[in-house]
């Protein structure tokens, strides 16, 4: 039986506590939290909504949002999350989707088209607003005649980072965040003295993977947190400063955002290191940083499907290595296993050699796993992620993968982004489209420009079509390049 209900339960039951979580400069207690959990509880017995009920759940990055997560986990519910950042069309489409007789979000998604959707399906819904918990008028109860699947075993319905299309639901059963708490790899550990170490810097939204396994360990364990809305240097450059952390977090893209904004190198002497991790990293722009900073950069790899990280470097491999890792993902962690195969034949490659990566997740099962990754496993272990095989462009015949350019792209001194994705031509079938983000300060490049710098590292059939240059690239919440989005900029182009 899991263990996550009466871990959940202790933690919003600890004493006092007046700094346990920061938003917007202000510190928020367990009595705080508690508010929200009382309310909720009351309002969920009011509803009529089963205790084996799943529950739909659209949260943001807010005190009384860990609070309901810890409250109905506590209470051994399913979840299913939904994305806030969406019209309220798509938050109906996912709510309908869900099937659960109950919403649980904040008050501004509760739109007139939300709201008569709910009444409609006959759903219930609890709007919250700071740390007030009310019914919202005409759902206030679940209808008789509403009928939804018990939802089993407990677990957290986690979202995908749809960078390749809409978010996806994906299962997190609660012995999974068991084992994740057992193991240890969020890199979040309990220490004696939780109350007396920096806090947290909590970042990634609360209902993807990243969030669920940074959120749930942090308050879990007696750590304290500041939480942002989504990441913003200036709010991750006032948590370094006036928390003086050792290690810190950022997502890929922060790191080009740290060295765009000139952040000065003393901002950041007191960090021993970096991790980072969810997208991939340039190994230029990690080596620019780490050059200029003298702070190692740790990166790991993992997926939903994973279950979390399979893959990290520590501070171990840095001084054992030093420089001569950079551009991998670290090594195997927790149990997990990796290989390369040949995708025609299916056979074991050999290190050195790039494939398709297979892992075996402990977390997911003892099976191999399959994924769209091109890697390459060096003789010492470490992972290099290639790119994705299924994100390969195919331009009158020969195989073009936008990573190749991409990377291309990044060594131009004037460039500070940039996104390359197929787009559709008569011809050829597919030609490369490239939207450019240009670094502050800098003037845009002439197209020619760019052109013969890319001429100088990659071949001519890499060479893109079509450009755009752009104030900023579309980006998942997961801060992840969002590639649906990135195509649409090249509709007005595209063949039919």
């Amino acid at each position: 039986m899991s263990e996550i209900p009466r871990l959940c339960a202790e933690a919003l039951a600890r004493p006092g506590g007046t700094q346990v979580v920061e938003f917007e400069g202000e510190w928020f207690g367990w009595d705080d939290l508690r508010k929200v959990r009382d309310q909720l509880e009351d309002l969920l017995a009011k509803s009529g909504v089963p205790a084996d009920a799943p529950v739909t759940f659209i949260p943001r990055n807010r005190p009384w949002a860990v609070a309901v997560l810890l409250a109905l986990l506590a209470q051994g519910r399913t979840v299913r999350m939904v994305y806030a950042f969406q019209s309220p069309t798509g938050i109906v489409r996912d709510i309908r989707r869900l099937a659960a007789p109950l919403v649980i979000a904040a008050d501004q998604e509760f739109s007139e088209a939300v709201v008569e959707a709910l009444r409609a399906d006959g759903y219930a819904g609890i709007a919250i607003d700071d740390l007030v918990a009310k019914s919202v008028k005409g759902a206030e109860t679940v209808r008789s005649d509403v009928a939804f699947a018990p939802s089993g075993e407990p677990k957290v319905e986690i979202l995908t980072s749809g960078t390749t299309g809409p978010p996806k639901q994906f299962p997190v059963a609660y012995e999974m965040i068991d084992k994740l708490l057992a193991g240890g790899t969020s890199g979040n550990q309990q220490v004696a003295d939780a109350g007396s170490q920096p806090p947290l810097l909590l970042y990634m939204p609360i209902g993807n993977i990243s969030g669920i396994y940074s959120t749930i360990p942090t308050f879990v364990r007696g750590n304290r947190a500041v939480l942002l809305d989504r990441f913003n240097i200036e709010g991750w450059r006032d948590y370094i400063k006036r928390h003086s952390p050792k290690m810190a977090g950022l997502p890929p893209a922060g790191v080009q955002m740290v060295l765009d904004a000139e952040v000065p190198k003393e901002e950041l002497s007191g960090l021993m290191g970096i991790g980072t991790g969810a997208a991939p990293l340039d190994p230029s722009v990690q080596q620019a940083f780490e050059e200029y900073y003298d702070v190692p950069i740790l990166i790991s790899y993992g997926a939903t499907e994973f279950g979390g990280p399979v893959t990290a470097t520590s501070l171990k491999d840095v001084e054992e290595f030093g420089s001569s890792k950079r551009g991998s993902v670290g090594r195997a962690i927790g149990g997990a296993k990796l290989r390369v195969i040949d995708p025609e034949t299916g056979d074991e490659l050999p290190p050195g050699t790039e494939g398709l990566l297979e892992v075996v997740s402990p977390r997911i099962g003892p099976d191999w796993i399959r994924t769209s990754d091109l890697a390459m496993i060096d003789e010492d272990g470490f992972l290099y992620h290639r790119g994705r095989a299924d994100g390969a462009i195919m331009r009158g015949g020969f195989k073009v993968l936008p990573e190749t350019i991409e990377r291309a792209l990044l060594l131009h001194p004037d460039i500070s982004a940039a996104g390359v994705v197929g787009v559709k031509d008569r011809r050829l079938g597919e030609v490369p489209g490239a939207a450019i983000q240009v670094k502050p300060g800098h003037d845009q490049p002439s197209l020619e420009n760019v052109e013969a710098h890319l001429r100088e590292h990659v071949m001519a059939t890499h060479v893109p079509v079509h450009w755009r240059f752009v104030d900023e690239l579309p980006k998942t919440l997961s801060f992840k390049v969002h590639r649906p989005a990135l195509i649409e900029l090249f509709a007005d182009v595209a063949a039919d």
